[in-house]
């Protein structure tokens, strides 16, 4: 007999196996995730990386390549903060330039009708993505600015603006009806309203803030004021492009829409000029005179100080390669005219 014959089983050791072999089997139903959880853990994961994957090539997919302007989309980049450009390392919100997108394009489309389908119905919004794009970009670069200089827009300031675009018009809504108006003009809700309200006063403080010609401007403007007795065609004479003329002529409405200069001009007494104001959109410093007024009309002439050096700032900085979108446009170029045929005598 071999030494290494493995010995006979025994009945008692026949019973152990066997009683082993039942009880594993019953802790396999007992406890299942005890041997599943490996498994069920590298799938899960496997599925979950899958899932991830392919969400974000989708949302790339529809941001970048198709770049969907719809509602689903444009939510998802208000809670996801994904970048549209880039403008001097500041990245602009993918959200901004789709809330200018199509509040602008609501609103035209209120005035002169649904734009439908079509090679000119896409050239014009083309055209408004462009124009949004560069308003996201010029907003973006003053919140940065805004930050470097410290320059901020508080909750109540915000607050005060939307309380006197309540009041544009000498109506005095309340806030729902206010809304209301808002929503079906431009499509925006109280919290994208109050976001628009907040870009477009940090551009202006930021605008103020570094047009050191403007300020130049301002002390040739009132000191030629006094000069020129008042006179302020003779001081726009003067000073020529620097600044702007404008005069109604005629009697208009109190609360015309002329960037606050009707509402100064009631103000004020028959050939009073008044001090330098902050235009209502926040592009420049008005000077005002008032020719004439009645209970609810004024006749007034201004000269205008246009901010214009933040507007060089950020044009220079699209010539020095500083702006990067990341979506191109599709504008369609419509051809001046026919291509002329040489012709010769014979």
């Amino acid at each position: 007999m071999s030494l290494f014959e493995k010995k006979p089983t025994t009945e008692r050791e026949k019973v152990e196996q066997r009683r082993e072999e039942v009880l594993a089997q019953g802790r396999k139903f007992k406890y299942p995730m005890q041997y599943a959880k490996h498994k069920l853990i590298i799938n899960t994961v496997v599925v979950a990386v899958i899932a991830i994957v392919l969400m974000v090539v989708a949302g790339w997919a529809m941001l970048y390549k198709v770049q969907d302007t719809g509602n689903m989309v444009y939510r998802i980049t208000q809670v996801i903060p994904v970048p549209v450009a880039e403008v001097d390392g500041a990245k602009v919100r993918y959200s901004d330039y789709l809330m200018i997108y199509r509040s602008n394009l609501q609103a035209a489309e209120q005035q002169g009708g649904q734009l439908g389908e079509g090679e000119d119905a896409e050239m014009v919004r083309e055209s408004y993505k462009e124009a949004a794009m560069e308003q996201a970009v010029m907003y973006t670069y003053a919140l940065k600015l805004g930050r470097e200089m410290d320059i901020t827009v508080t909750e109540e300031e915000i607050t005060q603006a939307f309380d006197e675009h309540r009041k544009v018009g000498g109506v005095e809504r309340s806030e729902e009806s206010f809304l209301k108006i808002v929503r079906d003009n431009f499509g925006m809700n109280r919290t994208e309203y109050r976001r628009m309200l907040y870009l477009t006063l940090m551009k202006s403080k930021v605008a103020q803030a570094v047009d050191t010609h403007a300020q130049e401007l301002v002390e040739q403007v009132e000191k030629l004021i006094v000069e020129k007795e008042g006179d302020l065609w003779a001081v726009a004479d003067e000073l020529g492009v620097e600044v702007e003329y404008e005069a109604t002529g005629q009697l208009v409405d109190n609360m015309n829409v002329d960037g606050g200069r009707s509402n100064k001009a009631m103000t004020l007494e028959v050939d009073q000029v008044s001090d330098k104001f902050l235009s209502s959109n926040g592009d420049g410093y008005y000077y005002v005179k008032l020719a004439e007024k009645t209970d609810d009309q004024v006749n007034y002439s201004s000269i205008k100080i246009t901010f214009s050096e933040f507007d060089l700032q950020v044009a220079s900085l699209y010539d020095e390669g500083k702006v990067k979108e990341y979506i191109t446009f599709d504008t369609l170029q419509i051809e001046a005219g026919a291509e002329e045929t040489p012709t010769t005598e014979e």
